[in-house]
C-alpha cells in the first residue's frame, strides 16, 4: 500500500507530476488516464489520500458520493452520450495504484462486461 509520501496520485494532485486535467474542484481532480481504454478514459481521484474503497467509512459517504457526481459531470462536460464508471479494489479487484480512483470511459460504444 502507499502512503502519501510515495504516491502517484498525491504527486499529481500536488503538481509535482504533470497530467490532463480534465475537471477539477476542491475535493477531486480528474486527469486522462495514460494508458487509455477509450477515446475518453479518465481517472476522478480525491484529494485526500484513501488507499482503498475499503477504507472509507459511514463519514466518508459525501466524499463518496461527489467522486460519482464529479463522474457525472465530466462525462456531461465532454459530451458523452453514455460512459462506463469503475473502481477496482485491492490487489485481487485490478486496483495497482493505491490511492481510490475511479476509471470514466467513453466516446465510442462500449460493450456489456457480464461476468
Amino acid at each position: 500500500m502507499s502512503t502519501p509520501e510515495d504516491c502517484l496520485f498525491c504527486k499529481i494532485i500536488a503538481g509535482e507530476i504533470p497530467s490532463t486535467k480534465l475537471y477539477e474542484d476542491d475535493r477531486v481532480l480528474a486527469f486522462r488516464d495514460v494508458h487509455p481504454q477509450a477515446p475518453l478514459h479518465a481517472l476522478i481521484v480525491p484529494k485526500r489520500h484513501v488507499a482503498t474503497l475499503d477504507d472509507f467509512d459511514a463519514d466518508d459517504a459525501a466524499l463518496v458520493g461527489h467522486l460519482l457526481l464529479a463522474a457525472k459531470k465530466l462525462a456531461a462536460e465532454q459530451g458523452l452520450p453514455g460512459y462506463r464508471v469503475s473502481m477496482n479494489v485491492q490487489r485481487a479487484g485490478g486496483q495497482v495504484i493505491f490511492h481510490v480512483h475511479l476509471h470514466v470511459l467513453g466516446g465510442r460504444p462500449l460493450k456489456a462486461e457480464l461476468g
